[in-house]
């Protein structure tokens, strides 16, 4: 690379400084060695959580990384093999141990944290209307659920004040079906004295529009909880990239009014 030229003499030839590029210290030297502002623990402590990237919030957790190789540059290394953050907090042991300086004890930090969201996420439901806060209902099944390798069932149970008493598990089944019993999931809801419900399954194969089976079971599920005077809110369908509400849709006729 010429960073400049220079006439030399009358003859006016020309001299050349080569600018040498040099690797990024900050992947190689330790992190205690950066400046400061820059050292990820800092740079919360100052700017905030947000300001720091996925790869600096990451190595907090991890704390150390290899020899050779700072906790930052091991962390995008790692959101550069799942391919993005979810796969990457829903993986399984093995997968994670597999990369050199991932041990069981890091797997187990990660995932400790993310169960911390998914159950501040559900506390939030427990607490206000799914009303007053739509977007953690979203954020909640994307959280518990999104990116399981097979289809899952889950009843979100409410009391009057819309509030969550409990979310169930309530079906599982394989990569592409479950079995879905209306009479469980009325036995279940009578049981807990809930006053409305939500139900949401997951679609493995990432395509989260609902199928002609979704939408029949939908219609089968509001009217036989039209029996027993609870209203089906809404039925979410979630995938690890995207999302689907009925509600949302206008495709629910029996639910509360929003406004």
């Amino acid at each position: 690379m010429v960073e400049g030229q220079k006439g030399v003499g009358q003859n006016r030839k020309l001299s050349h400084t080569v600018i040498v590029s040099r690797p990024d210290q900050k992947t190689h030297s330790p992190i205690s060695e950066w400046p400061k502002l820059e050292r990820p623990r800092e740079k919360l402590r100052m700017l905030g959580a947000s300001a720091l990237s996925d790869a600096e919030l990451l190595a907090i957790f991890l704390r150390v990384g290899v020899k050779g190789k700072s906790a930052v540059a091991l962390a995008q290394d790692l959101l550069d093999h799942f391919g993005n953050l979810p796969r990457l907090l829903s993986c399984a042991p093995e997968e994670l141990t597999r990369i050199h300086g991932m041990g069981i004890s890091k797997w187990a930090q990660i995932q400790a944290a993310y169960e911390l969201v998914k159950r501040s996420l559900e506390e939030k439901l427990s607490q206000e209307s799914i009303f007053s806060s739509p977007s953690y209902v979203r954020e909640f099944l994307q959280a518990k659920f999104g990116r399981l390798p097979h289809e899952v069932f889950l009843c979100l149970y409410l009391d009057s004040r819309l509030h969550l008493i409990e979310c169930q598990e309530l079906f599982r089944g394989s990569l592409s079906h479950t079995a879905v019993y209306p009479r469980e999931i009325l036995k279940e809801a009578l049981s807990r004295n809930a006053s409305a419900l939500i139900v949401a399954h997951n679609h493995p194969s990432g395509n989260p529009l609902p199928s002609s089976a979704d939408q029949a079971l939908t219609k089968t599920l509001s009217e036989a909880l039209q029996l027993v005077d609870i209203p089906l809110l809404d039925h979410c369908i979630v995938s690890g990239s995207g999302f689907f509400s009925f509600s949302d849709a206008g495709l629910m006729r029996n639910g509360l009014n929003k406004e």
